[in-house]
């Protein structure tokens, strides 16, 4: 059984920042790319960042430049850092990943639960 646990979200001032964490435990074997999404209340979940195994990262053009993704692979865990936050930065975000389970032949996507950031004077 693999997890996706994120933590860090919360409520902050415009401008300011917060940092998510995603860490993957179980069965794991290897770890391919991780990422985060969100999904702000009426709208689809789309694409934040995503980082692979060896590095390459990939930004939403709504993030760039204010948001930086990066991964601790001892640890299997993913951050995103999250700099001068706006108000329509609101959402659930969740952490994404494919993983390959002890004795699977294929990668699979799992999900985190997701955590709230509420940006908000």
């Amino acid at each position: 059984q693999v997890q996706l646990v994120e933590s860090g979200g919360g409520l902050v001032q415009p401008g300011g920042s917060l940092t998510l964490s995603c860490a993957a435990s179980g069965s794991i074997s290897r770890v391919n790319a991780m990422g985060w999404y969100r999904q702000a209340p009426g709208k689809e979940r789309g694409l934040v960042a995503v980082i692979t195994s060896g590095g390459s990262t990939n930004y939403a053009d709504s993030v760039k430049g204010r948001f930086t993704i990066s991964r601790d692979n001892a640890k299997n865990t993913v951050y995103l850092q999250m700099n001068s936050l706006k108000p329509e930065d609101t959402a659930a975000y969740y952490c994404n990943a494919n993983i390959y389970s002890r004795g699977s032949l294929y990668g699979m996507d799992y999900w985190g639960k997701g955590t709230l950031v509420t940006v908000s004077s």
